[in-house]
């Protein structure tokens, strides 16, 4: 299992205006994927603008432990030399993920279509995290689960089948680590796998897929779903992959620069594929002077530089059906309803209870610690925004979370009084160099000895 590193505090205190260019780390969902379908390929695959946060890199580790030839070239520069769809080995050693939740549900797609047996493990945080959602399918495929937690938890041995089944599928939930994993299983299946989805979510996987040769279909399902078919047991070419910048990791900056009185600031190189553009919709429905600029295409995804400038920001009502395009999101969108004039409603949000730590509850605990007035109803979060924040409360409870603990240090830059986080060592995830760029922009951030 993971090692636990102590506790690092984190404050952040009301800010000048933040100015200058910044480019967020590599898309965390499409550099696990760029590792995996590098596995999964035959020949070699190189990676740009790889995120070398500590979630990636347990993924890493994880596809030499199956067979890849994995190696660093240089800053964000990777190449992985695979072994092809049903070309994997059983690793000599449980695979460690560390607080990877994607990067363990994905791999575990990947193994429980192979006849092939691995043990997964990680650290405090991951091992909580609910995995029936992933074992389910794959019992279906043909997987078994011989050892494993109370509740299907971490850690957890999987055992492929000798020869895995095409299934058709509907996720109970919208989940786009559910339906990659039933995808990723069905590659070594022969004959169509087929996956529903009630409500579309992000779709990396699908178009990786075709981008490593795999024969992929998308269409309509019902009035905000998709129906997805993927031929199985193609030999997969390998590519170049190009990672642009992570709109979940931009979405810090960005905020920050809205609150922030005075402030400008360009993100470079954001992914706007429309299945994660649901934060930068919501925040121009409240007002947010948020420009794009320099539309293009990196590595098959559409992006733009981002110019934020801050501003009043008023209260909106955020449907449910916007979940799966900012899941993980919303902490820092309560930060910035929290700076806003009126009320917002964030509906539907039963998903974030089951992220890295139960988000809604630990989100509604931060906002109130700083005199925020917030309440939760069932799945929904209500911030009743009065245009600041108190701030100086109790540190931030952040429960092993990197983006709880950078939601409220962003918070910290526009409150009246300092914003103090439990624990800051876990950022380290998904963006080891928020710190150091967020001051760089100007904004006062440090931890605490």
């Amino acid at each position: 299992m993971s090692s636990v590193s102590e506790p690092v505090v984190a404050v952040a205190r009301r800010s000048g205006p933040l100015k200058g260019r910044l480019r967020a780390p590599g898309d965390k969902s499409m550099s696990h994927r760029a590792l995996i379908f590098g596995l999964l390929a035959v020949g070699e695959t190189r990676i740009e603008g790889l995120l070398e946060g500590e979630d990636v890199l347990a993924t890493a580790r994880a596809c030499a432990a199956l067979g890849a030839e994995v190696e660093r070239l240089g800053e964000g520069r990777w190449r992985v030399r695979g072994v092809g769809v049903g070309g994997l080995r059983s690793p000599d050693a449980p695979l460690d993920f560390g607080n990877a939740g994607t990067g363990s549900r994905l791999m575990m797609g990947v193994v429980g279509g192979h006849p092939i047996t691995a043990t997964f493990d990680g650290d405090a945080s991951l091992r909580s995290r609910p995995m029936r959602r992933i074992l389910d399918p794959l019992a279906l495929i043909g997987a078994e689960v011989t050892a494993c937690a109370e509740g299907g938890k971490l850690p957890l041995t999987l055992k492929g089948p000798e020869t895995a089944l095409p299934i058709t599928y509907e996720t109970p939930m919208p989940s786009a680590q559910v339906k990659s994993a039933v995808l990723l299983a069905g590659l070594n299946a022969p004959g169509v796998t087929t996956v529903i989805e009630r409500e579309a979510t992000r779709d990396h996987t699908e178009r990786m897929l075709r981008a490593f040769g795999a024969e992929v279909t998308v269409e309509p399902h019902g009035e905000h779903g998709r129906l997805i078919r993927l031929v199985g047991q193609p030999e997969l070419r390998p590519a170049v992959v190009r990672v642009p910048a992570d709109p979940s990791s931009a979405a810090f900056p960005l905020v920050a620069a809205l609150i922030a009185p005075g402030s400008e600031v360009t993100l470079e190189g954001v992914m706007t594929n429309p299945l994660r553009t649901g934060l930068m919709l919501t925040l121009k429905e409240m007002g947010a002077d948020i420009a794009t600029e320099n539309l293009r295409e990196e590595g098959g995804e559409e992006v733009a530089d981002l110019v934020v400038r801050a501003g009043p920001l008023k209260g909106v009502d955020v449907p449910p059906e916007r979940a799966p395009t900012m899941i993980d999101e919303y902490p820092v969108l309560a930060v910035a309803a929290a700076f806003a004039e009126g009320e917002t409603q964030m509906r539907g949000l039963h998903e974030l209870t089951v992220k890295e730590s139960d988000r809604l509850a630990a989100v509604h605990a931060g906002l109130v610690a700083n005199g925020v007035a917030a309440r939760v109803e069932g799945d929904d979060l209500i911030v009743e925004g009065r245009g600041g924040v108190a701030g100086g409360g109790a540190p931030v409870r952040t429960h092993l979370d990197h983006r709880i603990a950078m939601s409220f240090l962003v918070m910290g830059l526009g409150a009246d009084a300092p914003v103090t986080v439990d624990d800051a060592t876990m950022i380290a995830t998904s963006f080891p160099t928020f710190l150091p760029l967020m001051t760089g922009l100007g904004a006062e951030m440090e931890t605490k000895a």
